[in-house]
C-alpha cells in the first residue's frame, strides 16, 4: 500500500464557511474523507495535515521523507505564491510533490498566477474543487 501525505496550508481549516462562492461548501474534513475513499480504491493510504504556519509545512515535508511517504499532495494556499522556504524544502526532500488548488488560480487575482513552488513540484492541478486531491493521489500512485 502506498503512503501519501496530504498537506494543507493557511486558511484551509476554514473551508465550508470561507468564501464558499470560490471554495465551495465542503469542509476540509469532508474533502479529506472523500479523498481517503478514492485513495483506498487506488491502493493508497492517506495521512492528512493542515497548518497555518509556514515552518510546520516545512517540518511535515521533511517528515514525509523520513517516514518514506511515496509523495505529497500539497495545497500550500497563499504560501504557494511567495514561500521560497517551502520551495526549498520541496526541492530538498526529493520526493514527488503535486501542487493542488481548489480554485483556478489563473482565473483569479494576478498575484495568484505565479507559484514559486510549481517548478519543484511534479505538476499542478487547479480549479476542480475537491477533485484536485484524489487527482493528485492518482498521479502519485501512477508514478
Amino acid at each position: 500500500m502506498k503512503k501519501i501525505m496530504i498537506l494543507n496550508g493557511p486558511n484551509l481549516n476554514a473551508l465550508g464557511t470561507r468564501e464558499t462562492n470560490i471554495y465551495g461548501s465542503d469542509t476540509l474534513s469532508d474533502i479529506i474523507e472523500y479523498t481517503k475513499k478514492e485513495a483506498a480504491a487506488l491502493g493508497a493510504e492517506i495521512e492528512a495535515y493542515q497548518t497555518n504556519c509556514e515552518g510546520e509545512i516545512i517540518d511535515l515535508l521533511y517528515r514525509a521523507r523520513e517516514e518514506e511517504f511515496c509523495g505529497v499532495v500539497l495545497n500550500a494556499a497563499a504560501y504557494s505564491h511567495y514561500s521560497i522556504a517551502i520551495r526549498d524544502a520541496i526541492a530538498s526532500v526529493k520526493i514527488p510533490c503535486v501542487e493542488v488548488h481548489l480554485s483556478n488560480i489563473y482565473a483569479r487575482e494576478e498575484f495568484r498566477h505565479k507559484s514559486v513552488i510549481s517548478p519543484v513540484c511534479v505538476g499542478i492541478i487547479s480549479g476542480f474543487g475537491k477533485l484536485v486531491y484524489p487527482l493528485g493521489v492518482k498521479v502519485l500512485c501512477e508514478m
